[in-house]
């Protein structure tokens, strides 16, 4: 049976320790499913870092392969929904974690989990797009529910995979976007994705006493949490809402429900993970109509397999810029 490549994470039993190479597999190692996809690209997210090294609790058992996201061509399937030679994209339903995922140039999963790759899209732009941007999209959709207010967009932890697609899209609709971050040298970067207002992460990581302050913003897509969300929360425009997709600040909520009752603000969980079918279909195809190609290309860097052990390191760092797009067949 013909070999294949996959990053495989193993875990000492003895001490505890996990460790991840490149190393050859057969479809017979492939975890039970309906579809077999040819995997052409995945990416790396924050989930990715914590499932290459020690798996932060995500992953249920080893040896195991990682990969949240891939996209990629369908070798064969026993449901009717998908047949050979379709081109599919899959993000969340815990592969990656407790099922294996798209680090290999193999994977079988489910066909419930899979979403055809929509119209104007290719298998890598849908890489670099992966979990994060997908999200930045569904957080997009959350505020435009409930209706954007005047002021500028707030986009936090900005330079980051889910604040680079929430930047480029919310610019490319026509909002104003005030872009945070605590790296000054990517103010270069989110202005050219679109963004007209920096915003120093100082400005907005420290609790204030206050449980209000000025209205400042029309909306928010808050990758960080913790402080920085409580304070924000003091700042947003009656009837604003906020879109929280990430907790890289902390899972703490530091906050008073002064905003809610007093402005009715609007504080909106996002989840990627368990989106039902037709969302997911929705996401996508509002993500090849509304993000700008060319401002996807310019997030891009570009991976092999085995770069991804340093990767994962970097990026639970909070050293990786932008997206990660890795060619699994590099």
């Amino acid at each position: 049976m013909s070999e294949f490549n996959a990053l495989v994470v193993e875990k000492d039993e003895e001490t505890g320790k996990t460790s991840a190479a490149v190393k050859p597999l057969t479809l017979a190692d492939l975890p039970e499913g309906d579809v077999t996809v040819a995997v052409e690209y995945s990416t790396v997210n924050y989930k990715d870092g914590l499932c290459i090294g020690p798996g932060g609790g995500l992953v249920r058992k080893y040896p195991h392969v990682p990969g949240i996201d891939f996209a990629g061509t369908v070798e064969a399937s026993s449901d009717a929904r998908y047949k050979a030679g379709d081109k599919v994209v899959l993000t969340g339903w815990r592969v990656g974690e407790a099922h294996w995922g798209g680090y290999g140039q193999k994977a079988r999963v489910k066909a419930d989990w899979l979403v055809p790759l929509p119209a104007g899209l290719d298998t890598r732009q849908a890489m670099a797009v992966g979990t994060a941007g997908f999200t930045a999209m569904l957080a997009v959709m959350a505020l435009e529910d409930h209706g954007i207010k005047a002021g500028p967009v707030l986009v936090t932890g900005a330079a980051g995979g889910v604040g680079s697609v929430a930047t480029a899209i919310l610019a490319n609709l026509g909002y104003k976007v005030a872009a945070v971050t605590g790296r000054p040298e990517t103010a270069d970067y989110l202005t050219s994705l679109g963004a007209t207002q920096i915003v120093a992460r100082e400005e907005l990581n420290e609790t204030v006493k206050r449980p209000l302050e000025g209205e400042t913003w029309g909306g928010c897509i808050d990758a960080v949490g913790g402080d920085m969300l409580a304070r924000v929360l003091g700042q947003m425009e009656y009837g604003a809402s906020v879109a929280a997709v990430g907790l890289a600040g902390g899972a703490g909520l530091p906050a008073t429900v002064i905003p809610f009752l007093l402005r009715g603000v609007n504080l909106l969980g996002i989840d990627s993970v368990m989106q039902p079918y037709e969302n997911r279909v929705r996401a996508w195809e509002r993500v090849a109509k509304d993000l700008p190609m060319d401002k996807l290309e310019a997030m891009v860097q570009p991976a092999t397999l085995s770069d991804l052990p340093q990767l994962g390191r970097d990026i639970l760092k909070g050293q990786v810029k932008g997206r990660v797009v890795v060619d699994v067949n590099a």
